[in-house]
């Protein structure tokens, strides 16, 4: 059975791509320092390395 990840979002995505400001959207994430938990599958494993000078996975 699979886990749960908690990612934070560490910096703003003002200046990205549109694409990325989805991908952080997509993530439930809205402020600066907000932690969202989320099942630890390849999807969300997946949205994470499409942006990962944005986020961090809080372990």
């Amino acid at each position: 059975m699979e886990g749960t990840i908690k990612i934070k979002l560490v910096r703003s995505p003002i200046c990205t791509p549109d694409k990325q400001k989805r991908v952080v959207k997509g993530l439930g994430l809205r402020k600066l320092n907000q932690i969202v938990e989320r099942p630890d599958t390849p999807v969300f494993r997946g949205m994470v390395k499409k942006v990962p000078h944005l986020l961090e996975v809080v372990e």
